[in-house]
């Protein structure tokens, strides 16, 4: 068994393949930055105005929740879902619920 070289084909495909992931996380990051952007506007909309409409609620609450690996847009979900367990404890739970099945490593609560 000999030392691999450092510039052989296997290392040069590994360091190709870090950048490539490095790449996407970052447009990752961006991504989420621009989606928390959009979605705290329509936020604040609905605790601004008291709105009562579950259906705008619970599409805002869809999509957010794709985004909830990022900090910033999980303490938008919460913010929401706040607000919304005191119109529909119910359907708020299933949100709770899907944010720890999509994203909880840990099992531990949606504070």
């Amino acid at each position: 068994m000999g030392l691999r070289i450092m510039n052989s084909p296997d290392n040069q495909s590994m360091t190709d393949m870090v950048g490539t992931i490095e790449k996407l996380a970052m447009a990752q990051q961006q991504l989420a930055r621009q989606a928390e952007q959009q979605y705290s506007v329509e936020v604040d909309s609905i605790l601004r105005d008291k709105c009562h409409e579950p259906q705008r609620i619970e599409r805002l609450l869809d999509g957010m929740l794709d985004f909830c690996f990022d900090d910033e847009m999980l303490r938008l979900y919460k913010r929401l879902c706040r607000y919304y367990f005191k119109m529909d404890p119910v359907a708020t739970t299933s949100y709770v619920y899907a944010y720890r099945e999509m994203w909880d490593e840990k099992g531990g609560r949606l504070k």
